[in-house]
């Protein structure tokens, strides 16, 4: 009797350093395919035109670390493509980057920009059925603006660009008990003089393995980027007036 009651209590007590060890650190990967449709336009004077972009299927990678330590923010990493390309019929003369382009030419358009973030936040609640994180997101934006005339193929412009974005971060996530679906929304925001920057993205989950050594989970959701921006970088003057939003399908692994 008393062994078997030991044995009990030892198979309870490493049930609970399990769960705990879970509770304690936990490192979560993902990557998803994001079908990606871009529309809105950019210039160098503000004098934005509506591009005609097509679809394009672009990925995100992120990795985040969440531990116990007090004060001190959990952090996630992510890195999304957004790159896309399509073509446009001047109704007017536009100018980019010193470059006349005259009313009535045609011209292909070429968006190459690669969206980094650094997320230090903090769980408020954390269990099966509710789950909250709230923070900052340094986010980084890199790329070009590629404009090029299709009659001369010789007469193209870029606009090269890096743009570090302080933004607002939170994480609202629910379970539905005994069923492996789950679902959150996530988001960044900012808002400051002419610049508005969002970056939000729905989502449900469901969960393909589960035990002790590895969860992993499938995700589909939409996401919805905007980039409004006003702003000058190494003499250059950025406007934008983009916004990149579709479904995206994907995978999460938790070790």
């Amino acid at each position: 009797m008393k062994k078997t009651a030991i044995t009990l209590g030892v198979i309870a007590l490493c049930s609970s350093l399990s769960s705990q060890a879970d509770t304690l650190l936990g490192l979560y990967a993902g990557a998803q395919g994001w079908n990606m449709e871009t529309t809105g336009g950019f210039s160098d004077d503000g004098d934005n035109r509506d591009f005609n972009f097509d679809t394009q299927t672009n990925t995100n990678i992120y990795v985040a670390l969440e531990h116990p330590i007090p004060l001190i923010p959990n952090i996630k990493l992510q890195r999304a493509d957004m790159n896309t390309e399509g073509d446009v019929n001047f109704d007017s003369n536009f100018e980019f980057n010193d470059q006349l382009f005259s009313a009535n030419s045609d011209a292909y358009t070429q968006v190459d920009l690669t969206a980094t973030d650094i997320i230090l936040y903090y769980e408020f609640f954390d269990n099966d059925l509710i789950s909250f994180d709230f923070g900052i997101n340094a986010k980084y934006l890199e790329g070009e603006f590629i404009v090029t005339e299709k009659d001369e193929p010789n007469r193209t412009e870029t606009l090269d660009f890096s743009v570090p974005i302080p933004m607002l971060y939170s994480r609202l996530a629910l379970g539905i008990p005994f069923t492996g679906f789950g679902a959150y929304v996530e988001g960044s925001y900012l808002s400051l003089d002419d610049n508005t920057l969002s970056d939000y993205q729905a989502v449900i989950t469901y969960s393909l393995i589960e035990n002790l050594a590895i969860d992993v989970t499938f995700q589909v959701g939409y996401r919805a980027v905007t980039l409004e921006l006003d702003y000058s970088d190494n003499n250059n003057d950025i406007y934008s007036d983009l916004e990149f939003k579709g479904p995206f399908a994907g995978l999460e692994v938790h070790f």
